[in-house]
């Protein structure tokens, strides 16, 4: 018996680390040709995507196609979802070349070391991570915070693809230095580079909206590689990728050291934070269309391979991408096959096509980039923060301006900081309120700033404190105790403190009740409390607060009290 139970324990560790355990042998051959179709769609969008995007990370175009193959194949053994695409993600990208752009020359050897070294450190501490369960760490940044910090990223990212985009030079900066630089440069744009960005540009929107089914930016790709062919535009001055090496992702740790990884931690837990959260939210979106069930914990160790095969092959930073999700979702994908073959078919463009991208116009990477940001539009949700909480809208905001101003990284590190204090802000000062009982009902008590017609009983002020009582936060606790009993209109006798919603204490809380306790009974006012649940009676018990109050001043409801303190 002990044997068949270890066995089953083994099992399901097993299938616990490597999910696709659990969904290959389910596996239907009716699915295949959904898979096959998928697939081919899905590396039609990651193609283009990846080598665009490599220029947000400031590396060859090369690299991105590296990054497509090894990830795709890790998350499919790894990842929880069927169905979520890990790629190259705009977020990510941006905050690696803000992190390495501040160490090394962009386009330097050390710089696209870096790059990769960055990808390894964030699968590395992504792994460390799902080993221990933390997938609560999603739950550092808010909805408000993470779409101020897009919303920075988008323009940011537009503005850094406008020179490619222009023929023009730009030599970075934040976004207003940025855009400073281009006015000045604008008198100097390549009409034939602007013509054919623009033309990239509308060629890209109007197949996504006319030709939906088509692979809008492979298209484009392939036509403005036929009319740079035809028309010889490098002659007038069309910057082109150039010769890209054929062959396989080279397999191999960079050449970074040990000081080289440490110097880049900072900018691999910002990418942790806001990458973890992107690939939860688009797995639950693709979980939310069918009956999957997304372990957090398990995720984190999938998107940590991911990002460690991204690295060990040459590549930089990826991250589960709902817009590739929904691409593979509206391809009737039906699991991770479909991103298999996506994987194959990259390696065989490795392989074979990468001739046949020398002459790809630098300003078409820079439209499909440019198109891709605008859909990441999110004034819509900072709107909704605007229209519901004030609070959470200028936090959204103030990232926003910090992406801006100070930088990507530096901003979304002003967005969690400022979320944490108003967070520990909120813990320190929960709420309040005095209790009134509802007209023609025994049982039912409500704060009567919100039920005015609830009735208090002179002498008796009914307290309710919504949090745990803890050391941060008993201060606040005594201090809206005495405030209350000041502002009461008679004067008070006993103080029944609601405890339903105070359901742990600490050693500095017992003691505020124990020390509050002694200053009432001194003015002549009885403490007692009301719905203390078992266990908080228990460290009350060993804590000396039951002692100090007396067990026959705690009571099982508010009506026990009141019908105590009325007799």
């Amino acid at each position: 018996m002990d044997n068949e139970t270890s066995s089953t324990d083994h099992k399901n560790l097993l299938h616990r680390y490597l999910p696709i355990l659990t969904w290959l042998p389910k596996y239907k051959p009716s699915w295949l040709r959904h898979d096959l179709i998928a697939g081919l769609t899905i590396w039609a969008v990651l193609v283009p995507e990846a080598m665009a995007y490599a220029g947000i990370a400031g590396v060859p175009p090369i690299m991105g196609l590296y990054t497509i193959p090894i990830p795709l194949f890790f998350y499919a053994i790894f990842g929880t979802s069927r169905t979520l695409v890990v790629g190259s993600d705009s977020a990510a990208c941006l905050i690696s070349a803000s992190a390495v752009g501040a160490l090394a020359a962009c386009g330097a050897a050390e710089y696209l070391a870096l790059s990769t070294a960055m990808a390894i450190a964030v699968g590395v501490f992504l792994i460390m991570f799902g080993t221990l369960r933390m997938g609560w760490i999603a739950d550092f940044i808010s909805i408000p915070v993470m779409a101020g910090f897009l919303e920075g990223v988008v323009l940011v990212t537009i503005i850094g693809q406008v020179p490619q985009l222009f023929g023009i030079n730009s030599d970075g900066g934040n976004f207003f230095q940025r855009l400073s630089e281009i006015v000045r440069e604008l008198p100097d744009t390549n009409l034939t580079t602007l013509a054919l960005g623009v033309s990239s540009l509308v060629l890209i929107v109007a197949i996504g909206r006319y030709v939906s089914k088509w692979p809008a930016a492979l298209t484009t790709i392939i036509i403005s590689i036929v009319a740079v062919c035809a028309l010889n535009l490098t002659a007038q001055g069309v910057d082109v990728v150039g010769t890209l090496s054929t062959g396989l992702p080279p397999i191999r740790l960079p050449d970074a050291s040990l000081i080289d990884y440490m110097s880049v931690i900072p900018g691999a837990f910002a990418i942790i934070l806001l990458g973890y959260i992107e690939t939860i939210g688009a797995a639950v979106g693709a979980a939310s269309k069918g009956d999957e069930r997304i372990d957090h914990d398990q995720e984190l160790i999938a998107l940590g391979t991911a990002n460690l095969g991204a690295g060990l092959s040459s590549g930089f930073v990826v991250a589960g991408s709902l817009s590739k999700t929904s691409v593979a979702m509206g391809a009737c994908g039906k699991t991770q096959i479909s991103h298999v073959v996506s994987g194959i078919l990259a390696i065989l463009t490795l392989l074979v096509l990468m001739p046949l991208f020398t002459n790809l116009p630098e300003a078409t990477l820079a439209a499909i980039v440019i198109v891709a940001m605008v859909g990441l539009d999110q004034t819509a949700k900072l709107k909704k923060a605007m229209k519901f909480s004030c609070t959470e809208f200028v936090l959204g905001l103030v990232c926003f301006i910090g992406v801006l101003t100070l930088g990507v990284l530096q901003g979304v590190g002003l967005g969690v900081v400022l979320s944490l204090l108003v967070l520990i802000k909120k813990a320190c000062r929960p709420g309040t309120a005095v209790l009134g009982r509802v007209p023609g009902e025994r049982t039912y008590y409500r704060d009567v700033r919100r039920r005015p017609d609830a009735e208090t009983m002179p002498g008796l002020l009914i307290f309710r404190f919504d949090a745990r009582l803890i050391f941060f936060n008993c201060n606040f606790f005594a201090s809206e105790v005495k405030r209350y009993i000041a502002e009461a209109r008679g004067p008070v006798k006993t103080v029944l403190i609601d405890a339903e919603a105070m359901n742990d204490i600490d050693i500095t809380g017992a003691d505020c009740l124990i020390t509050l306790n002694t200053e009432l009974n001194r003015n002549n006012i009885v403490m007692s409390l009301t719905h203390v649940r078992d266990p908080l009676r228990d460290k009350m018990h060993r804590m000396g607060v039951v002692d100090a109050i007396g067990s026959g001043h705690i009571y099982e409801t508010t009506r026990d009290g009141v019908d105590d303190f009325i007799a």
